[in-house]
């Protein structure tokens, strides 16, 4: 295979600036795999039309959910709710082609490899508190006096969880049985909509805002699961972090009022894997 692994997120594809850099997306080969790490958009019939778009370019697409895709939406005719839409959605991934986290995870043998690259969907348990806080009520009530409050409190529902922490819990230990019994002689690349571990929410304009990116159920994963590098979005702030000597890539591309200010074009393909792929710090 002479392919590289690319990966992008949160596309938002509602956005008309957004979807035109989206048609425009290819592949540099035919053996071009792109991870997509959520938030591609609200609506499912906008999700499944990009990726039927993406899938119809790319040798594999490999999907795994942002908060975004979960929501349950007014305007959307998929009216599901929670575990439920999230079924939908994998189910739609299927009939297109493109891995989820609920499929077998592919290896990549490419330009890097070999690797397992594992989709993850884990959610948030508001682990990740608001300053000066300790408990998940103190956190949001924090963020409420604010006025820093996500989205998802409205339109992100855990049917059939009490809540969206019980559902994540759940996801975390279903996902932790499965790279567990990964072969070991593998690394891995970790993709997941919220970052596994909390560093890379530590520049965050409002850092009450990091109760809805992650958990610290899996602050150790990269480690205990030979990472090679771990893939994420939802934070709309494109970059390379490193913890524990591995590569943390967040590869949003955001909302237009975010990355039309940004110097140079916006990147939709970042390299994830092999020697054009960000170095160490120092190298």
């Amino acid at each position: 295979m002479a392919g590289t692994l690319y990966a992008v997120s949160d596309l938002h594809v509602a956005y008309a600036e957004n979807r035109r850099l989206v048609d425009g997306l290819r592949p540099r080969s035919a053996d071009d795999w792109l991870i997509v790490a959520g938030d591609v958009a609200e609506v499912f019939g906008n999700v499944e039309a990009t990726l039927r778009l993406l899938r119809s370019r790319f040798a594999e697409v490999i999907w795994a959910p942002g908060n975004h895709e979960l929501w349950t939406h007014a305007k959307d005719p998929v009216g599901l709710r929670g575990a439920a839409r999230y079924e939908r959605l994998v189910a739609m991934c299927r009939d297109l082609g493109v891995r989820t986290p609920e499929d077998e995870y592919a290896v990549w043998h490419g330009d890097g490899g070999p690797a397992i690259v594992a989709p993850l969907f884990l959610l948030y348990d508001y682990t990740f508190r608001a300053p000066g806080t300790s408990t998940k009520e103190e956190s949001l009530a924090y963020a409420y006096r604010t006025g820093v409050v996500c989205t998802d409190e409205e339109l992100l529902h855990p049917d059939p969880y009490p809540d969206r922490e019980s559902w994540c819990r759940a996801r975390v230990a279903a996902t932790e049985r499965r790279l567990t019994a990964l072969d070991p002689a593998l690394p891995t690349v970790l993709v997941s909509h919220w970052p596994l571990h909390r560093h890379p929410t530590e520049v965050l304009w409002y850092p009450e805002f990091a109760q809805w990116c992650g958990t610290e159920l899996t602050a150790d994963w990269h480690v205990r699961f030979r990472a090679a590098a771990a893939v994420y979005g939802h934070l709309h702030i494109p970059r390379v972090t490193w913890q524990d000597g591995v590569p943390f890539h967040e590869v949003s591309l955001g909302y237009p009022r975010e990355w039309s200010k940004r110097a140079g074009a916006p990147v939709l393909l970042n390299k994830i894997l092999g020697e054009a792929a960000p170095g160490r710090p120092g190298s």
